[in-house]
């Protein structure tokens, strides 16, 4: 029988737009409960697909929530990437605005991201460490490659832990932020810069 007069066929998602569908219910489910409390059955459920399909996609739930994780880092990577040749002192602000518009933008994907490090999976553990060193990394490289610091990460082995600590201090931050603190994105992000710059200047 043909469809309501006015209504429009529905299109056929493409596996990229189907993948990306489930991603999403994903980090909603991860965001608000524990690795062990969410069901594959409740992914497929709320994505309207049958569970043959998401296992199709993702053959188990271990390799679904790293993807969940690896996509969020892959998108918090690209938005924070740093312009080369540019004091880092000059771009820390605009970057941190917008990483924090990805924050509020895609709260759930960031909580569900953070919440793999509780997870009891070792293996889903150690996508998001991978996950973490990748953002540790690309800090201490634009930090190198700033023409106003002038010095290498060697000259100061301390620099990795300091970063690795303003990560944590920053996602401590923002996790207290989407809860409801009274405070606004400008204060967010200048105390995060501000705890930056105090951890990198010797």
């Amino acid at each position: 029988m043909a469809g309501k007069q006015g209504e429009r066929p529905r299109r056929r998602l493409s596996t990229e737009e189907r993948r990306e569908q489930l991603l999403s219910v994903g980090a909603c489910l991860f965001s608000e409960s524990p690795y062990d409390d969410v069901w594959i059955e409740q992914v497929a459920e709320i994505a309207g697909v049958s569970r043959g399909l998401l296992y199709h996609y993702f053959p188990t739930k271990r390799d679904f929530f790293a993807a969940v994780v690896e996509r969020e880092s892959k998108r918090m990577l690209r938005m924070t990437a740093a312009v080369p040749g540019i004091p880092v002192r000059e771009q820390l602000g605009a970057g941190l605005d917008t990483f924090l518009g990805y924050v509020e933008e895609h709260a759930h994907g960031f909580r569900a991201f953070h919440r793999a490090d509780a997870a009891g999976d070792q293996a889903v553990r150690k996508v998001y460490q991978q996950a973490l060193a990748a953002q540790e990394r690309q800090i201490i490289e634009a930090l190198a490659a700033d023409p106003e610091l002038g010095w290498a990460p060697e000259d100061r082995p301390e620099l990795r832990i300091a970063v690795r600590g303003w990560l944590a201090f920053t996602t401590a931050v923002c996790l207290e932020w989407l809860r409801g603190a009274e405070l606004t994105r400008e204060q967010v992000r200048d105390l995060c810069a501000r705890a930056l710059l105090g951890a990198i200047t010797p």
